[in-house]
């Protein structure tokens, strides 16, 4: 059984009982990969070292990876929890490929998406990962993407599909997402619906603007002038979200789907202050399925965006083509899923 030091400082042996349990694999599995034995998956022998990591004991020097090569990935701000949850996922991907993960977070006033893929390249990193970056934007120049493909840097996009850029694209479906979330609030009885969206220039907000007004078309026979009257365009935060559903409440809305979870916190304080109860006289959806928004007051009901899938999804594409495999230049759309919670209900008649 080899010795492992624990991060306390004294060195104890960890029981291989509790690894397994923790790892979810038999003792003779751990026993194999704390000794540097082959014959064990990759995936296994990552759960095993997760198991060590959990249980706060340093890995023996022989499991130390050498790393494969810098991965750059570079995100908005981390005040909304989606991202740290990409974040998360997309780290422990590229470490189970062996890349060491650069965390680059962009915030107003600091370093901008260029300043930092300068900051990368500079650093010779392997790959790039963009979470929501400009190629989200359709009034930003796609030609700084053909720069970095021209240069030979790989690079994935995740979230903001852009024809002129020559790279994988991992996106949620967001016309289902906003389809879905209208047909939920459809079928619950609310006559009146409404979207608080980003601003136009950003495709998941255009995309989710269209299946809104379609949905409401379809399933509720509202022309879509009138439907297009009924989308807020607002800030992707609390406060945005908050201002929209103001709006939308002076326009008769009992129920509002929002572009992200946090819109859909700002919805619901706006719906407080008017002394009006979620869900009994309104309806509330988010987007995401942040951490911990299934704990709010009233838990919210909300799209999920496969983060898993897509995170993972887009580190296999960015490997692939680090390793010379090129992949496909086009968009891989994943599916959503509504979650049903405590912020949606019937209308009070």
């Amino acid at each position: 059984m080899t010795v492992v030091p624990p991060r306390g400082g004294s060195v104890l042996a960890p029981r291989l009982a509790d690894l397994a349990l923790q790892a979810q694999v038999s003792e003779a599995t751990v026993s194999r990969v704390l000794n540097g034995k082959a014959g064990v998956a990759a995936a296994t022998r990552h759960r095993v070292l997760a198991a060590l990591d959990v249980l706060g004991y340093e890995r023996p020097v022989r499991l130390r990876q050498r790393s494969a090569g810098l991965v750059g990935l570079i995100t908005p701000e981390l005040t909304n929890p989606i991202f740290p949850a990409f974040a998360q996922v997309i780290e422990q991907a590229l470490a189970g490929h062996g890349y060491t993960p650069v965390l680059c977070t962009q915030s107003p006033g600091g370093c901008t998406e260029d300043e930092l893929v300068e900051q990368l390249e500079q650093r010779g990193v392997t790959g790039i990962v963009f979470l929501c970056g400009l190629h989200s934007d359709t009034t930003a120049d796609p030609s700084r993407y053909l720069k970095l493909a021209q240069e030979g840097v790989p690079f994935v996009l995740i979230n903001g599909y852009n024809e002129a850029v020559p790279a994988p694209v991992v996106s949620p479906d967001d016309r289902a997402a906003a389809w879905m979330a209208v047909r939920h609030l459809v079928e619950l009885g609310h006559e009146r619906v409404g979207l608080a969206i980003g601003p136009t220039r950003f495709v998941p907000s255009q995309r989710k603007a269209e299946g809104f007004v379609e949905a409401l078309v379809s399933l509720l026979g509202v022309g879509e002038q009138e439907a297009g009257s009924l989308v807020q365009r607002t800030l992707f935060s609390v406060e945005g979200g908050q201002a929209a559903a103001g709006l939308l409440l002076d326009q008769g809305c009992t129920g509002i789907f929002c572009g992200s979870d946090m819109m859909a916190l700002g919805a619901i304080r706006a719906a407080h202050e008017r002394g009006l109860d979620v869900p009994r006289d309104v309806s509330v959806i988010g987007f995401d399925d942040s951490p911990l928004i299934a704990f709010t007051n009233p838990p919210l009901t909300t799209v999920r965006q496969p983060v898993h899938a897509m995170a993972t999804a887009a580190v296999g594409a960015l490997t692939e083509e680090i390793e010379g495999n090129p992949v496909q230049r086009t968009e891989f759309v994943f599916q959503p899923e509504l979650v049903v919670r405590g912020s949606t209900g019937a209308p009070r008649r």
